[in-house]
């Protein structure tokens, strides 16, 4: 279950062991420090006068008390796999990052239950699309707290903001953004694949691949994409000056997090394969509507996960389920085999990572266990570490080798405790 069919179903909720030597030893220690993040670099960090500033891809991000996160969810039609918790994983261990560093995460993670691939599966299960995505919520969120990810601090849902949605659309027809044919309302998408460095046969392709519908001759071009779709059988519709219908998938994450946030946002976080259209569009939809640029002042795509090179999917028939791996992994070990590695790097899931996964842990918590005299420095420099491009790898190496409180604070602000 995530965020569209391109990364579709996989791992789920399972029962595992906690082989941790005396796991309640794992102690507390003051958090300080900052944070940050970008198009996939979190750089150089500092406090000034309180106040968290980051270096992010040349540009300065400060922080005064809280950081905006939107967290671009799921889709709940199926079942959790690896590809859908690496994501989410990961942007739990931003929000840990970030509060580590002194600053209060402030994440929206929203809950796409208008869409089309979501109303095929129900349709299939006999069900009323939203009852099926109640269900399928319940799993993933189930799945997301055995992996130990923290629940964000609002997580709106699509079919409750369709209000918002046709406001979106009237604010970007009035800017003349957007234009009305045959019930359904277009947003110019020329130029929104420059933003993300596409030509234009790959951002037609990537349309295409995520049901765009670049084929529809309703459009003006092809790159345009609906904010509100004319009533189609076999859809949810809602009553618009446009006539019946439902929002489209960009739109109701544009309205979503404009409506949590505000204009903008500090983080944008999702997985790197939905960086177009989804992201994109969702970008420029809100940029042209309140006229704020940039949307968002930083973005964290998570790499994606493959099986043998072929990016994980139920169409391939790879998919490593989550509750298959946690009947057998303990849960720490499955999270640490998603940190312990660059986040913006795509990677191939192997099962020997899993050892060598679990094998570092041990050896975490067996540094966490040992006795001996405190050494601040040491914090500090795992603070800087994990401030720069969230650099799990080398914080985690430092851990191990300094032991004590170093080892305990890594194992808390990673989730491992």
């Amino acid at each position: 279950m995530l965020d569209r069919p391109r990364q579709e179903p996989g791992l789920r909720h399972g029962s595992a062991r906690d082989p941790r030597p005396g796991a309640d030893g794992l102690g507390r220690v003051t958090e300080s420090g900052s944070p940050a993040s970008d198009t996939g670099i979190m750089t150089r960090i500092h406090t000034t006068a309180g106040a968290a500033v980051a270096v992010i891809a040349g540009q300065r991000v400060e922080l005064l008390d809280r950081a905006r996160v939107y967290a671009c969810g799921i889709t709940p039609y199926d079942v959790t796999h690896l590809g859908h918790a690496a994501t989410f994983v990961w942007i739990d261990a931003l929000s840990r990052v970030l509060r580590f560093a002194g600053v209060q995460p402030e994440v929206c993670r929203n809950v796409t239950d208008v869409d089309d691939v979501l109303d095929a599966a129900a349709r299939r299960a006999g069900a009323a699309y939203d009852e099926f995505a109640a269900i399928q919520q319940f799993q993933f969120d189930r799945d997301m707290a055995a992996l130990g990810v923290r629940s964000p601090e609002h997580e709106p849902r699509a079919h409750r903001y369709v209000e918002q949605v046709i406001r979106l659309a009237s604010g970007l027809l009035d800017a003349g953004v957007a234009y009305h044919r045959h019930g359904s309302v277009y947003f110019r998408g020329q130029g929104v694949a420059s933003r993300v460095g596409l030509d234009r046969a790959e951002a037609l392709r990537l349309s295409g691949e995520f049901g765009g519908r670049p084929n529809d001759p309703a459009k003006d071009d092809p790159v345009d994409v609906a904010v509100w779709q004319a009533t189609e059988p076999g859809h949810p519709a809602w009553e618009s000056p446009w006539g019946p219908g439902r929002p489209g998938w960009h739109a109701e994450c544009a309205a979503m997090a404009m409506s949590v946030f505000g204009p903008a946002v500090d983080v944008h976080a999702g997985g790197a394969d939905l960086k177009f259209p989804h992201h994109a569009y969702h970008a420029a939809m809100a940029e042209a509507f309140t006229g704020v640029r940039p949307y968002a002042r930083a973005w964290f795509h998570s790499g994606v996960v493959t099986i043998g090179g072929a990016k994980m999917a139920k169409s391939a028939g790879n998919l490593v389920l989550l509750d298959d791996l946690l009947a057998k992994h303990p849960a720490g070990a499955v999270r640490l085999m998603i940190l312990d590695r660059p986040w913006a790097q795509n990677w191939d899931y192997r099962p020997a990572l899993l050892e060598v996964a679990a094998t570092r842990l041990e050896n975490l918590y067996q540094a966490a266990a040992r006795n001996v005299p405190n050494d601040p420095a040491a914090v500090d420099a795992m603070r800087r570490l994990l401030a720069d491009d969230l650099n799990v790898p080398a914080a985690l190496d430092l851990a191990i080798e300094a032991g004590g409180a170093a080892a305990r604070t890594l194992a808390r602000v990673l989730g491992l405790s």
